[in-house]
C-alpha cells in the first residue's frame, strides 16, 4: 500500500479543506508514492518519534500536530524543527499531519473526548459555516436517474444521517443549436423545447469539483446548464468544540476527580467552583478558549480545554466553570482516534503507538 492511500483515506474524513486558515496539516515530507512498511502513530512528531520510527522500521509517521507551521528558510538543524525534518528525509520517512481537519471533523479529537468522559447527545458547540453549496444542474427526463446516481456517488446529496437527498421539479428548457454545436436533441438554427427535470442537492464546497466532474461524464448534452450556489447554512456535522451530557448529574468534586484520572492530568487549574453539580459539558481539545461564549451560550454547567492564559479565566464570570486540563492531556487519545479510521482500511503494513511521551510540559 502506498502513503498517497492511506493519506486518501484519512481526508476522505477530514478533508485538508476543512483545517483552520492557520493550519499546516498534509503531508509535510517524504514522497507520497513510496510503499509503506510501517506507520507510527503520534500526537507531536520531534526527533525522538523518528529515531522511534527508524527503530520500528516505520516509514510513515501520522501526526496530530504539524512539524512545521512557519516557512522555513533554511535547514541547518538550529532548532528542533529542522532537526527533525533532517533525520526524518535522510531516513526516507514520511510526516503526515492530520490536525484542525480532524479537530473539526464531527468524529475526530472532540468526539473521541466526549465517548471518555462518558457523555451523551454529543453535538458540535460551534458549526462550521459557508462550506456547503447547492449545486442545481437541468437534465433530460430520460437521464435523470444516471446524473443523479452519479452525483451521488460523487458525495453529493448528504444531509446528517441521510444521504441521496435530493429535489426534482419538471419543467421545459429551451435552446437553439448555432454553427459548430453538435446538439443531442433538436435541430441545427432552431428554436428546440424540451422536457427536463431541474435537479439539485447539496454538497460540501471541497467536492464540487468531483461532483461536477461526475455529473458531466453521464449528462447527455454537449453543453451542460448548472449553477453552483454557496449557503449560508451551520454545518451540525463539522465544526469546533463539543457539547454533551452526563447520563446523571455528578458533584463537581467527583466529575473533576474522574476528569483527573481519566486524562491523567497533572493538575487542573479551574476558576471557581460555584456549582454543586455537573451535567452539561462543553469542551475542545487543544487550545479551545476561542469558544467560551459558545459554551456559555449553551448552558453548560463547565468547559474543558487545554492552554488557558490567565486574564482569560476573569472571563467566566461565575457563568461557567473554566477547567484547564492541559493542551497534551486533552489530545493524547488522539492517536487511538487515527488508528480506529486506520483499521477500515485493508491494512497490510504494521500500525504502531509511539511510546514516547512528547508532552514538554512537566509537573513538580
Amino acid at each position: 500500500m502506498k502513503i498517497k492511500e492511506i493519506i486518501q483515506h484519512l481526508e476522505s474524513y477530514a478533508p485538508l479543506s476543512t483545517q483552520e486558515s492557520y493550519d499546516n496539516s498534509g503531508l509535510i515530507c517524504g514522497d507520497a508514492s513510496a510503499e509503506i512498511s510501517g506507520v507510527l502513530l503520534a500526537l507531536d512528531c520531534t526527533e525522538s518519534i523518528v529515531d522511534e520510527a527508524i527503530q520500528k522500521n516505520c516509514n510513515l509517521i501520522i501526526a496530530h500536530h504539524p512539524i512545521v507551521f512557519k516557512g522555513l528558510k533554511s535547514f541547518t538543524g538550529k532548532n528542533y524543527v529542522e532537526r527533525t525534518l533532517i533525520k526524518a528525509i535522510k531516513n526516507d520517512i514520511a510526516i503526515y499531519a492530520i490536525h484542525t481537519n480532524l479537530d473539526n471533523y464531527r468524529f475526530g479529537v472532540n468526539h473521541k473526548i466526549g465517548q471518555l468522559l462518558g457523555l451523551n447527545n454529543l453535538r458540535i458547540l460551534e458549526p462550521k459555516r459557508d462550506n456547503q453549496v447547492k449545486i442545481v444542474v437541468f437534465v433530460p427526463e430520460a437521464h435523470i436517474s444516471d446524473v443523479q446516481a452519479a452525483m451521488f456517488s460523487a458525495g453529493a446529496g448528504h444531509i446528517g444521517n441521510y444521504d441521496s437527498c435530493s429535489f426534482n421539479s419538471a419543467g421545459i428548457g429551451t435552446f437553439r443549436a448555432l454553427d459548430g454545436a453538435n446538439p443531442f436533441v433538436g435541430k441545427m438554427n432552431e428554436i428546440h423545447s424540451e422536457n427536463e427535470i431541474r435537479l439539485e442537492m447539496i454538497c460540501r464546497s471541497e467536492q464540487v469539483q468531483s461532483v461536477i466532474q461526475a455529473m458531466e461524464k453521464v449528462h447527455p448534452y454537449e453543453e451542460v446548464a448548472c449553477d453552483i450556489i454557496p449557503l449560508k447554512n451551520q454545518d451540525p456535522y463539522q465544526g469546533a468544540g463539543m457539547l454533551g451530557e452526563l447520563e446523571k448529574p455528578m458533584s463537581t468534586l467527583d466529575f473533576l476527580t474522574r476528569l483527573k484520572s481519566t486524562f491523567n492530568c497533572g493538575v487542573i487549574r479551574h476558576t471557581h467552583l460555584f456549582k454543586e453539580e455537573i451535567q452539561r459539558v462543553a469542551f475542545c481539545g487543544g487550545s479551545g478558549s476561542f469558544l467560551l461564549n459558545k459554551a456559555k451560550a449553551s448552558s453548560a454547567d463547565i468547559f474543558i480545554t487545554g492552554d488557558y492564559k490567565y486574564h482569560d479565566f476573569f472571563d467566566a464570570e461565575n457563568q461557567i466553570i473554566i477547567a484547564d486540563i492541559g493542551h497534551y492531556e486533552s489530545e493524547q487519545f488522539t492517536s487511538e482516534l487515527i488508528a480506529d479510521l486506520l483499521k477500515e482500511k485493508n491494512i497490510t503494513f504494521a500500525v504502531r503507538f509511539a511510546e514516547t511521551n512528547t508532552n514538554p510540559v512537566k509537573y513538580f
